[in-house]
């Protein structure tokens, strides 16, 4: 978790949140970002990464990236070798997180404007995804996109699925009890 933590210290919050919410930027609730959208509640981030368990070097996908919170947490995450692609399917959404990324001077940060399909497949495989909004069901698609041995980390209604790839299919752990905005696609 050391990572995780460091990248705690190194992104604040108050950073991807709106204006009007900088003082309860640090609060443990979900904050609107505008859209429908919100920026998760740091303890289910912490949750999420800790089970996405990134590594330095991994290439990794960030699915419905928002203010681009997650995607700074995963930049310091993998560090300068590795490489976070951000994908975001509100066009103001994609141009604040790659605004507020940029802010921070992240070299190994990619945002991208999410299109018909789920994922980005032009550029897999990786070795992590993380999902950050509720998908009504699992999109076998993200299987295609991840490596062997790769974790996929997704909110399915009101339950995380912390997935691994294997060569038999997934491997599967559940963490229910959550709430997320709908996955937009």
């Amino acid at each position: 978790m050391k990572g995780i933590d460091q990248a705690f210290d190194a992104v604040s919050r108050r950073d991807f949140v709106l204006p009007q919410d900088i003082d309860i930027a640090y609060e443990d609730r979900p904050l609107s970002i505008g859209y429908s959208q919100t920026i998760s509640q740091p303890s289910t981030v912490r949750k999420m990464l800790e089970w996405l368990d990134a590594q330095p070097g991994d290439k990794v996908l960030d699915i419905g990236s928002g203010s681009g919170w997650t995607t700074a947490l995963l930049s310091h995450i993998v560090g300068p070798d590795g490489k976070v692609f951000a994908v975001e399917i509100i066009p103001d959404l994609v141009k604040m997180g790659e605004d507020n990324c940029k802010k921070l001077d992240l070299k190994n940060v990619t945002f991208f404007q999410a299109g018909d399909q789920i994922g980005l497949p032009e550029y897999a495989p990786y070795s992590r995804i993380l999902v950050s909004a509720a998908a009504r069901e699992m999109h076998e698609e993200l299987h295609d996109q991840l490596t062997q041995g790769g974790k996929l980390v997704i909110p399915i209604q009101n339950t995380i699925f912390e997935l691994t790839n294997t060569s038999r299919g997934w491997q599967q752990h559940t963490h229910p009890g959550f709430t997320f905005v709908p996955l937009v696609n």
